[in-house]
């Protein structure tokens, strides 16, 4: 491609308050001293040429989980026109946490999860802590966390998400959360960028509607080879073997004392580039490449 690279980081509308991405105007201001011309583009934004950029790098389009249909209609009208990164089959997968059962059906380590569509019974662990979420959310909004035997509450939970058109997921609370946090490895451009650990997201007795804090106390991490390994065996299930520019992989401590996969972040992860600042020389780099 000749010429100045056109680049799209798509965003969210944060509608008049301040966007909550503290490092979507780093890295706009960081393309742009590289030689790029980078807008930070709502998704949604009617009047959105998308066929004028080279590349739209999907970055913070963080109220996608709430309208998943048209976010994914969206993402697949950018794909027809630009290139999407990362690319619509992804976004379209990645979308709805059923993948979890997909990565332990190819033999990845991932959190125990059984899923109940709209419609469907219920069935809530009485042995044990577990927690109810949607299979399509984020930030962890709509999830809560329920002590052994609980049902009234847990019950209506599931019936607020079903009433909404969600599948509910119900996955045992692994206590390893609480003692060893939650590891988050970012890849970019195919390689391991950085990793951050954080604590736990979902107190006891926190009401599922309640804002919650997604990233509690996120610290530099150093993975493990352990934690290394299933990171890359995940992404090597993602199906299609698809190229990512981008990547996050949420692992915890499973009951065996290894790490296991909690989340797949393939469409909007978080960077915390404020967090390591000295990445932010190989995004660019990388990001350049994908709109060349």
């Amino acid at each position: 491609m000749a010429g100045t690279p056109r680049i799209a980081l798509v965003t969210y509308d944060p509608g008049g308050e301040e966007s909550k991405d503290r490092d979507l105007p780093v890295l706009v201001d960081a393309l742009r001293e590289a030689g790029a011309e980078a807008t930070a583009v709502h998704w949604d934004d009617p009047r959105a040429d998308w066929a004028a950029f080279d590349l739209a790098l999907i970055r913070s389009t963080w109220d996608y989980s709430w309208r998943a249909g048209e976010f994914t209609a969206w993402a697949e009208r950018c794909g027809k026109v630009t290139r999407l990164a990362n690319p619509v089959d992804v976004v379209r997968w990645n979308a709805d946490k059923r993948y979890l059962g997909q990565l332990a059906d190819a033999g990845v380590p991932a959190v125990p999860t059984r899923y109940f569509a709209p419609g469907e019974p219920v069935d809530l662990p009485a042995d044990r802590e577990y927690v109810v979420k949607p299979t399509s959310g984020a930030g962890a909004r709509y999830a809560a966390r329920y002590p052994a035997g609980e049902r009234a509450s847990a019950l209506r939970h599931t019936e607020r998400m079903h009433a909404e058109g969600f599948t509910v997921m119900v996955q045992p609370y692994l206590t390893g959360i609480d003692t060893h946090g939650e590891r988050a490895l970012q890849f970019f451009g195919g390689r391991l960028l950085h990793a951050g650990v954080k604590g736990a997201v979902l107190a006891p007795g926190t009401p599922y509607d309640a804002d919650k804090v997604a990233h509690p106390d996120i610290r530099p991490w150093e993975p493990t080879a352990a934690e290394l390994s299933v990171a890359e065996r995940a992404l090597a299930a993602v199906p299609g073997r698809p190229e990512l520019l981008y990547a996050r992989v949420d692992l915890v401590t499973g009951e065996d004392g290894q790490p296991c996969v909690m989340e797949l972040e393939l469409i909007e992860p978080n960077l915390f580039l404020w967090l390591h600042p000295q990445s932010l020389p190989r995004v660019v780099e990388a990001v350049l490449a994908a709109a060349c």
